[in-house]
């Protein structure tokens, strides 16, 4: 009788000591492989293309680029890749975001190694999980800003230009104008990337 082969993941954190805690505690039991580790996001959409892991476990907030950044670049390239998201605080909007963009789970970085490694496995055979706290802490929609007014300010995070934009909406440029001026009076800023940046960290983005 052949075994089960365990199931492979990224794990990508940038908390050292809780990546490595948690890449030595997940395989304790024999049903779980770490193939790969990752420090940034950056990282973490590289090692998922290298290593075409069966579940990616990413942490939320990661410098160069965020758990949701590059969880939307890994989808445009592997669009069935199962993904588990870790985070401390699970900010209003973010988890609409992670949603849909296929994540099909969302814990707090507290949880117990295995609580983690019942939903690396649940995730695996194709199940949702969202831990009942990131719920209760994520459903209250804050946002003052309408769906085109937080497109155009994530654009604008991305660095496009308003033709640029406008052209990447299909929208007029002088329509792009008037979501980021009223973006800017909902955030109480003057320019448009300070209220991208305002957005994004009261995470109405």
């Amino acid at each position: 009788m052949t075994s089960t082969p365990p199931i492979r993941i990224v794990l990508a954190d940038d908390e050292h000591l809780l990546r490595t805690a948690l890449a030595a505690l997940l395989p304790l039991d024999g049903t779980i492989e770490v193939v790969a580790q990752a420090e940034s996001g950056s990282e973490a959409v590289t090692a998922t293309r290298v290593h075409s892991p069966d579940v990616l476990v990413i942490d939320l907030e990661m410098p160069e680029m965020d758990g949701i950044d590059a969880v939307a670049s890994i989808m445009g390239e592997r669009p069935e890749q199962r993904v588990l998201m870790l985070t401390r605080h699970a900010r209003p909007g973010v988890l609409r975001r992670a949603l849909k963009l296929g994540v099909l789970g969302f814990m707090s970085k507290g949880a117990d190694p295995e609580e983690i490694v019942e939903v690396i496995h649940a995730l695996h055979a194709g199940r949702r999980w969202i831990a009942h706290d990131v719920l209760e802490a994520s459903v209250v929609d804050d946002s003052p800003l309408t769906d085109r007014e937080a497109d155009t300010l994530r654009e604008t995070r991305e660095g496009y230009s308003v033709k640029d934009i406008a052209r990447r909406l299909h929208l007029a440029p002088g329509t792009v104008r008037n979501y980021l001026s009223s973006a800017m009076q909902k955030t109480g800023t003057a320019a448009r990337h300070d209220a991208a940046r305002v957005a994004r960290d009261r995470g109405w983005l």
